[in-house]
Formats: C-alpha cells, structure tokens, sequence
C-alpha cells in the first residue's frame, strides 16, 4: 500500500508509515497503562503519588511534558512568529513557567513538608478539622476542578485545531480521539501511567526538537538576505530578531493588547511573583517527592528541560516566516477568502438582508468567531455543499493547494498565527516523518491533559467523596469514583471549549481571570499568620464567582483589568472573611508554621521558635530571597539563547550568554550549594522546639 491509497481514507498528507508509526505509538501508550494498573491499585497513595517511589529525575521529565503541550506551543509558536525572541515576554504570562523558579526555590520544599496528598488536604494541616476549615478544603477542591475545566477547554480547542489539519475529522472529533486515548492509560494506571508515558513520550518529543532545530538553524544559514526584512514582509513586524521588550509593537488585529510589549511583560512578571509566592507548589510531584533535597534538584532539572521548547518553536515559527511567503506573496488574499467566507454564511442566515454584511453583529451571529476553525473545516471537506464558495475560494486563493491556505486564513482576514505551527509540518516536514512530529506533538498534550486530570480527580476523591460523601468507601470504590468524575470532567472541557473564540482567550481567562483570584489566598495562607479557614472559603468563593461572571458577561475584557478585578474582588473577600470568623485554633498554626517554616508576617509565632530554629530558618529564608532575581533571570536566558542562535542573532547571543552565566553562578551560589543531603529527614516537633533541625 502506497501513500495514495490512504487518500481513500481522507489521510492525503499522511504516508502509511506515518499512520503505522501513530498506529505502535498509541499501542505502546495503552498497553504501559495497562501494565501499570495492578500497581496503581495497591492504595490511593500509590494511584496518585506513585507511592512516594519515583526518583527525582523522572519527576522532573514527567513536570516538563506536563508543561510542554500541544495547545500551548501552538499559541508560543503564533508569538514567537509575530514578534521573534520578544514572543517569549507575552509568554512570561504562563508559557514561560517562571514559577518553576519559585518552585525550585520553597513552595515546592514547603508543601513536601506537609507530608499531605493532595492540595485541598493540605488546607486541614494548615488550619485544622473545624468547620470551617472543612468549609475550606471543599472550596479548594472546586476552586481546583474549575481551574481544570478551563485548563482542559484550553488543550482541547488547541488539539483540535492542530489535528483536524492532519486527519479527516472536525476539529471536536480530533480532539475526542486523542482525549480517549489519554483517559485511558491515565485512569487506569494513575500517577504512574502519568510519569512512566512521559518517560517514554519525552524521547519521542526530543527526537523532533533535534530535527526541527537543525532544520530551521540550516534554513537560517543559507538564506541571503535578511530574516528582519522578510519578517517584516510577512508580519508587518519591524525588528523582528530583536530580543529587547520594546515599549510598543504594532500587533495584528486580535491580538491588539499586546501592543505595549513592556507593559505587558511587567504585568505578566508582577502576576508571576504574586503567584509564585504561595500558590504554585502544591504539585503531585512535590507531595511524592522521596526527600526536601529531590524536591529543589526536580524543578532544577525540569526547568534545564524547558529549553528544548525554545528552539523547536522558534524553528517553527522562523520555517512559518518562510512558508507564509511561499504561500500568501500578496496577503490581500488572506482578506479575500475571509470576506468570502463570511459572505457566504451570512447569505444563508440572513438570505433578505442585503446589507447584513456591514453588520459586525449579524457577521458573528451568522459565522461566531468560536466557529471560525470548525466552519472552515467543514468547507474543505464537505465541498459539494459550498460549490459556489468553493469556487470563489479557488480564484482567490489558487487551484493549487487552497484547502491547505484556506487552513491558515484567520477570522481577521490574516494568517491565523495559531495555524502555524500545523502548517509547517503539513507542507515543510516530509511525508514519512510527519507521523514522527504528529505523535510528538499528541505527547506534549497529552502529557499536560493526564497529569491535570489526575490532580482533579485526586482533590474529588480525597476531599470531597471520602472526606464528606463515602469515609469508609473501600479503596476500589474510589478509584471507581474517580474514573466517573474523570470523564464528567473531561465532558465539562469539551463544552467550554467549543463556546470560546480562539486559544488566546481561554489561556487569557485561565492566567488572568481564574487564577489571579485563587493566587491572594495561596499567598495568604502562607505568609500570614492571622489568615484563616474563613479567609479562604471567601476570597476563593468571590473571587471564583467573579472570574466566572466576568467571563460569562465580558469574555474579552483587557487582561489587566480582568487581573485587577478579579484580584480585588478575591483580596477584599479573604480580609473580610478572615476578620469576620474566628482565628484557627493556635496549636494548629503554630504546628503548621514550625514543621513548614515559611517566611513572611508571624510575628507572634517566631517568638515560639527556639533561637537556634529561628536563626536557621532565617539563614534559610535570606538565601531563598536573595536568589529569586539569580533563578529568574537565569530562567529567562536560558530559554533566549537558543532562540537567538537559530536566527543568527550574535549579537544579542553573546550579551545574554553574558548575563546567563552570572545568574547560573548566583542560583548554585545562594541555592544549589545551601540545599540539604539527600539522606537528611524532616526534623520532628521536638527536633524544632530544642534548635536541633
């Protein structure tokens, strides 16, 4: 069988030894679910946490796939397409994971000293069995399984988009296929499936990054003029291989707010720091990890892992410069086949109206922008019902290969930056190593979607069906329990999903709406020592409410001032709440802060402390501090410096690779060299209170 007999089937870009290469892949995933079942099924410890067993390493693979996904660098790569190494401040909003430097540093350390399973169950150490802090723990949960929700729309609409472009499928379809197959390894083999797949996917996905890079660096090398004039050319973008945040960058329509650049980054950067500052270790990873030092050395490890992201997607993005030119040298087409689409959909909704099209209202009405991906592919692979559209696409656009631009038209009338990506491995990467690039991009998705789900139905599990609904459930029952709420789950994302009008605007909601409101209680709870049960079951409760009413009523509200509301709504409800209800019980915080030790206002407490206790935490406390700005900036040239060697930009690589080796020097100054042997146990409350820790 030739790679035309696939045609049959609707796989026209894919060979057989594609499909046979997705074919053993999906096999190899299924069947490591399945070995692993038996094991998973010992104990709710051992299906969520792995028993505990895992080295630090694989936890630290298993936290770089989970961060390297389909949906988010398909949206990295529209960035760094538009505007080249600056793309990387817009991600500074999540994408770059600048709370890996947090996490390295002490929420990772401090939540593995709890000793607890799950985030919500961690809320019962910090504030005790009251009513209220039971009040706290379920809201934690639902304030966990929301934020899934909107995690999963995120994966699912970017999935979806990527593969449609690949199989005969509507975009939901695509998504549905891959998202079965995810729930079944994960479902089955819990966090072990979760760790042991990524081990296995994390080579498939460092065998692309390697062919990608050296693809685009080559291509780089041997052009003979100048990637800022044909980014220019392309994108309308001036300086292109800059890697300075300008204050201001012209930005395409959709993408708008992004066109004060250094604000944007600033603002991003803030969001990280009130983030990072209490709410981003409460990780499985960190609960599983087998001592405090493998807790610091896995965020080490992960983040030196996140490079490979950097240069696979600006390869794409650099192949995506030279494709949309191939493709669209007078982009007034682009506009062309946007407009005749439109018209096309608005004929048949409003057939009597001749003036409809001039109405933005009726436009979106009749074609919504959240349909945008769907219609277009329902054009291409249904083209009998269209036949007149059809025809004015192909004068527009070209008899050859108008399905694939029609693929790449945005809403706008642009090229569709989140196309990119897809569109570089359908018509730049050979037929034969597609499938390759097909799987490893599935692998990064599914990676994240696994570990998301294992996270939400371990806080339903544990601390909503046996700490409220079923106490005495026997162990197979709640993992029965878990395997139904994982597919509810999933069904919710799937919903919003397909009532959201591009990936930027969910990732937007999620970063900038949900969890700007949960970030001051996760900075509250641990650096304040009067916050309290009541503070949480409020400011959570407000702010949840809020950021969903505010996505419901305005879903494309500036992100600063979706930041700002939803912050002040949640700050104000948590004061409020924890001054309206009684302080927790003080044997329970002071437990609390002498077994996590974290730093911030508690004052009353530290005069609890013995002084050779308080003298070390605050040794400790100083070397944390004084190496955030090192991990930071550490971070961040870290993932410029591969991303300026493939364009060739030298200049700019030998400054960064100046400042990298500074900031390395500080983190293993200040940090590495300060963290404890790895034999070293957590000290006991007697080990504290005599300064023997």
């Amino acid at each position: 069988m030739n790679s035309l007999d696939l045609t049959r089937f609707g796989l026209k870009h894919l060979n057989i030894i594609d499909v046979g290469v997705i074919a053993v892949y999906a096999a190899i995933v299924v069947a490591i679910g399945v070995y692993l079942q038996r094991r998973a099924s010992r104990s709710l410890e051992h299906y969520f946490l792995a028993g505990k067993q895992l080295p630090w390493w694989a936890l630290g693979v298993s936290g770089m796939l989970a961060f390297l996904d389909m949906t988010g660098t398909m949206l990295i790569v529209s960035f760094l397409y538009m505007l080249g190494p600056r793309g990387l401040y817009v991600e500074f909003r999540g994408g770059a994971v600048l709370v890996l430097a947090f996490m390295m540093l002490w929420t990772g350390k401090w939540h593995y000293r709890s000793q607890v399973m799950t985030a919500a169950e961690w809320y019962v150490y910090r504030f005790g069995t009251g009513a209220m802090a039971k009040a706290s723990r379920v809201i934690t949960a639902v304030a966990v399984i929301v934020f899934t929700f909107g995690m999963l729309a995120y994966l699912i609409k970017g999935a979806g988009l990527f593969l449609s472009m690949f199989l005969p499928f509507s975009p939901f379809i695509c998504a549905l296929l891959m998202i079965l197959l995810t729930i079944a390894y994960t479902l089955l083999s819990g966090f072990y499936g979760v760790v042991y797949t990524d081990l296995f996917q994390s080579l498939i996905i460092l065998v692309s990054v390697v062919i990608i890079t050296v693809t685009a660096t080559l291509e780089v090398g041997q052009y003979t003029g100048s990637i800022d004039e044909l980014a220019q050319q392309v994108t309308g973008m001036k300086n292109w291989t800059s890697s300075a945040p300008h204050w201001y960058v012209e930005m395409p329509e959709g993408y708008k707010e992004f066109n004060l650049l250094f604000l944007v980054a600033f603002f991003y950067l803030f969001r990280n720091i009130l983030g990072g500052m209490g709410s981003t270790g409460a990780d499985p990873r960190y609960f599983g990890a087998r001592s405090e030092r493998e807790c610091g050395l896995l965020s080490f490890f992960w983040t030196w892992l996140m490079t490979f992201r950097w240069p696979m997607m600006m390869g794409f993005a650099v192949m995506g410069l030279f494709l949309v030119r191939q493709m669209f040298p007078d982009q007034k087409a682009l506009a062309d086949a946007s407009r005749l689409v439109k018209q096309h959909y608005v004929r048949q909704a409003f057939p009597d109206e001749a003036g409809a099209m001039e109405n933005p209202a009726k436009i979106e009405k009749a074609i919504p922008k959240s349909r945008w991906e769907e219609s277009i592919t329902g054009i291409i692979r249904q083209q009998d019902k269209h036949p007149e559209l059809v025809t004015s696409l192909k004068k527009s656009l070209g008899e050859e290969q108008w399905e694939s631009k029609l693929d790449m038209v945005g809403y706008e009338g642009t090229v569709n930056p989140e196309r990119i990506l897809p569109a570089v491995i359908l018509m730049r990467i050979p037929v034969g190593l597609r499938g390759l690039f097909l799987i490893s991009l599935v692998a990064a998705a599914m990676s994240t979607f696994a570990p998301t789900v294992n996270v939400a139905t371990a806080q339903f599990t544990r601390d909503i069906y046996q700490a409220f609904l079923r106490p005495r459930a026997s162990n197979f029952e709640m993992i029965a329990a878990s395997w139904g709420f994982g597919v509810i789950l999933t069904a919710g994302g799937f919903l919003m999903a397909y009532t959201t009008a591009s990936i930027n605007q969910i990732w937007d909601w999620i970063i900038m709406g949900l969890t700007a409101a949960l970030a001051i209680p996760g900075v509250l709870r641990l650096h304040w020592w009067r916050f309290n049960a009541g503070g949480v079951v409020v400011g959570t409760f407000v702010g949840l409410v809020g950021a969903m009413i505010q996505h419901y009523l305005d879903p494309g509200m500036d992100p600063y001032w979706k930041f700002a509301l939803n912050s002040c709504i949640a700050l104000v409800g948590a004061i409020a709440g924890t001054y309206l209800t009684a302080p927790a019980d003080p044997k329970v915080v002071e437990h609390f802060y002498k077994t996590t030790r974290p730093f911030g206002i508690w004052g009353p407490l530290k005069q609890t402390l013995h002084p050779d206790t308080r003298k070390a935490m605050e040794r400790e406390h100083f070397y944390d501090l004084a190496a955030l700005p090192f991990a930071l900036l550490w971070q961040i040239t870290l993932f410029l410096l591969p991303m300026q060697f493939i364009i060739h930009a030298w200049r700019s690589f030998a400054v960064t690779l100046v400042i990298f080796a500074i900031s390395l020097f500080g983190v293993l100054m200040l940090w590495y060299r300060n963290l404890p042997p790895a034999d070293k146990k957590l000290p006991t409350i007697e080990e504290i209170d005599s300064g023997r820790i």
